[in-house]
């Protein structure tokens, strides 16, 4: 019986303690890079999340021992946009019809509660403050749904007529953009009475105009860019939503775009703009409108994408994602890249730069500068 207790007693802590370890993950096989070694890389593959056992979540071992191995089925659906804070990636899932939460620190999935007049219909683009507050584009709904820190409803934009189809929002301090997909315009309001202040755009294929709008990004100076997504091309807006200039154009060769998706843009006026027909994302010099490097492609491969969509450029998560990287880069900042279909419908890239010895034929002029 003393012994029987002794084995019980040493389950327990024995479950405690794995419960609380953080997981080791050792980075496995080949460091992809673009561009590809010997060239200086700024673009390595870190990750992909797909089922809640990517981040290493483990059943207990108590709870094996009384209930059996239990599996985990929780998976990402069709994530069609991304936003994050500190431990934790947002998505705005189509299938699930939810907003799904994948919590770095507990290595679970969740999601946001969303119940009564909160309720989630249609997802589409999501923006995330550094406050943590979630707007949520709902096409449905035909509104812009917020969400607090704690995960909360706490209101909801869009008066009778104001929208017709929602499906993008970005948020600069008391001014609310919003991407009408069927009004061909980006509509403005203000925050605090969910007024329209302005409208930018009208349909048609000139500068400053639209057909088919999807996605949307601010950059640190309040510039706004576009996907206009049948004119294949970003257009870019200044912070009185004035048009500035174009960037690409319909084809099939480098620097055109043929479904242009997500699209955001990092503190050195890099654009990176997702296309779904060819897998990859292109990124812009915004002052120069120059292509200076493409990442992705179609494939299964480490790297590789399968309809992507949704993107976003984030700094607050690179010590959850450090072990992936290659001892010799340093990350600068995280990509995420939401793709609708294959295995890999979370994947994680790190902007950064090459700080190890200079290998045999490595060029030391940089693409990205």
């Amino acid at each position: 019986m003393k012994r029987n207790i002794q084995i019980i007693l040493t389950v327990l802590l024995s479950s405690v303690l794995l419960s609380c370890a953080a997981p080791v993950v050792q980075k496995t096989g080949p460091s992809v890079f673009y561009p590809a070694l010997p060239q200086s890389p700024r673009i390595q593959f870190l990750t992909t999340i797909m089922l809640e056992e990517d981040l290493e979540r483990k059943q207990s071992k108590f709870d094996e021992f009384l209930l059996g191995e239990q599996p985990i089925t929780k998976r990402i659906g069709r994530p069609i946009d991304i936003g994050t804070t500190k431990g934790r990636i947002y998505l705005s899932d189509r299938l699930h019809k939810k907003i799904l939460i994948v919590d770095l620190e507990k290595n679970e999935f969740d999601y946001i509660r969303d119940e009564g007049i909160g309720d989630i219909r249609e997802p589409a683009g999501i923006w995330v403050t550094e406050d943590g507050l979630k707007y949520l584009a709902d096409m449905s709904r035909k509104q812009i749904l917020v969400y607090d820190e704690k995960e909360e409803f706490v209101t909801a934009y869009g008066e009778v007529d104001q929208f017709e189809r929602p499906v993008d929002v970005a948020v600069d301090g008391n001014r609310i953009y919003v991407c009408d997909l069927k009004k061909n315009k980006i509509v403005v309001l203000d925050k605090n009475s969910g007024k329209t202040i302005q409208e930018i755009g009208e349909i048609g294929k000139g500068e400053g105009k639209f057909y088919k709008p999807s996605f949307i990004n601010l950059d640190n100076e309040g510039n706004l860019f576009v996907t206009d997504s049948f004119n294949f091309r970003v257009q870019m807006f200044d912070a009185s939503g004035k048009f500035v200039k174009v960037v690409g154009f319909h084809g099939d060769n480098l620097g055109a775009f043929s479904r242009p998706k997500g699209l955001a843009v990092d503190r050195e006026n890099h654009l990176y703009v997702i296309d779904a027909a060819f897998e990859n994302i292109q990124i812009f010099d915004v002052e120069t409108a120059k292509l200076l490097l493409f990442f992705g492609g179609h494939g299964q491969g480490p790297g590789a994408m399968q309809l992507p969509a949704g993107l976003y450029l984030g700094r607050n998560n690179i010590d959850y994602f450090q072990k992936f990287a290659d001892k010799d880069f340093k990350i600068e900042y995280l990509i995420y890249v939401g793709n609708l279909i294959g295995m890999k419908r979370l994947g994680v890239y790190a902007f950064g730069k090459w700080v190890g010895p200079p290998l045999p034929g490595m060029e030391r002029k940089e693409i990205i500068q």
